[in-house]
């Protein structure tokens, strides 16, 4: 892990009420590439290109056809012209001999253009008669895909630091790429704490809640294509919680609740034990701002997100994916996109606000109850939208800033 983020011991850096931006970049400053490993390209969709993808050869590597017809020189043709056939080009099996005046080949979509040729002539202005093919005028382009017209040798195909999809690992398998080096997944273990917690499918006690924060933030480290693993919950026990992480193999632990100042909020002195050192104490942001990070004395780093799972989820979105990313080498910045307001919005507070909000045909609408304890609206939303400390009401129709959600 990096240590260029500076010590929380100078009793003059600030840790607490940081904006999500200082907050963020805090984090990242903590962020080390982790190791590249090499994996099959079937293994590889989703995960963090950790080298770049350089073309070896042209594509296509020769001129090819674009459609079935007939290889001739554009020389030959005329209003009315006869063509001795002398071969037949199909993808994967040309014809070698340069063609002559006078000649034509058969070819087909995809097969290589015959040396000599500059013109492919579709079929449907052509007849073939025997040995010979009659040709009468002929419109459009020459019908012909040019050798390197997709890339060239030696092209920067695809940067270290993409995230793999589909259609890159097809372009990696153009360029001939049966492997790629990608970065290690990022070991990341998630701990809900808290004595009201019962686990989902178990018999609650009359005070108790399912504890859900954990689940979905499992689903969403590994759609961030991290390898998460979820620790047996604890209740409000400093020694429990500090045993729970004491010797987890992680790069990243993530612990759910406990995060504030009350009496049982024993994360942060738990955790003190195996020699925390803070970088983010709090941030203003609403949901979250009892989130924390800071670093165990082994170089484990640490998130604390607060209990409500809306707070936690929008946090994660905030602070955890960025985090992850970063650590598989990602280029792609914090994504943000410009919507307009579906409904009126009164003026912000203090704290940087992000709204649970669907987006439709009118704009970004905002739920009008934005209780962080409501997994109803979370579940029911695909952005986020940010409002600035102290932004002014806002109106139908005026542009606002969004986060979307990746939702199946």
């Amino acid at each position: 892990m990096s240590s260029n983020a500076p010590s929380s011991a100078d009793p003059a850096r600030k840790l607490k009420g940081l904006s999500v931006e200082d907050a963020r970049a805090r984090i990242l400053a903590r962020a080390a590439a982790l190791p590249s490993e090499a994996v099959p390209l079937a293994l590889a969709d989703g995960r963090v290109l950790a080298e770049s993808v350089t073309a070896i050869r042209d594509q296509p590597p020769f001129d090819t056809s674009a459609m079935d017809g007939w290889a001739v020189r554009r020389a030959d043709v005329g209003e009315a012209t006869t063509l001795r056939i002398v071969g037949e080009s199909a993808a994967g099996r040309g014809h070698e001999p340069t063609l002559q005046p006078g000649e034509a080949v058969r070819i087909f979509t995809g097969a290589p253009v015959p040396a000599g040729a500059d013109l492919v002539v579709i079929q449907e202005e052509a007849t073939r008669e025997g040995d010979v093919v009659r040709l009468g005028p002929v419109a459009g382009g020459s019908h012909i895909r040019p050798r390197g017209g997709d890339f060239q040798a030696g092209a920067v195909l695809l940067e270290a630091g993409v995230r793999l999809d589909p259609w890159r690992l097809s372009l990696a398998a153009a360029a001939g790429r049966a492997t790629l080096a990608v970065a290690r997944r990022p070991r990341v273990a998630v701990l809900a704490t808290g004595e009201e917690l019962a686990a989902p499918g178990s018999d609650a006690g009359p005070f108790q809640i399912y504890e859900s924060g954990s689940v979905g933030l499992l689903a969403m480290l590994a759609r961030w294509d991290a390898a998460p693993t979820r620790l047996a919950p604890t209740g409000d026990d400093a020694a429990a919680i500090a045993a729970a992480v004491r010797d987890v193999e992680a790069d990243v632990i993530v612990t759910v609740g406990g995060a504030s100042v009350g009496d049982y909020d024993l994360v942060k002195p738990a955790l003190a034990t195996l020699g925390l050192e803070l970088d983010v104490e709090t941030v203003n942001v609403r949901p979250g701002k009892p989130t924390w990070f800071g670093r165990l004395g082994d170089g484990r780093l640490v998130l604390g997100l607060p209990g409500n799972p809306a707070s936690a989820f929008v946090c994660a979105e905030l602070f955890l994916r960025p985090l992850v990313l970063a650590l598989q080498g990602a280029t792609t910045p914090h994504r943000m996109d410009s919507a307009a307001l579906a409904t009126p919005l009164p003026a912000n507070g203090p704290r940087e606000h992000w709204m649970r909000a669907r987006l439709g045909p009118d704009g970004a609408a905002p739920f009008p109850d934005q209780d962080s304890s409501l997994v109803t609206v979370f579940a029911a939303a695909d952005a986020l939208l940010r409002r600035l400390p102290g932004a002014e009401a806002a109106e139908v129709g005026d542009g606002v800033d969004v986060l979307r959600l990746e939702r199946g």
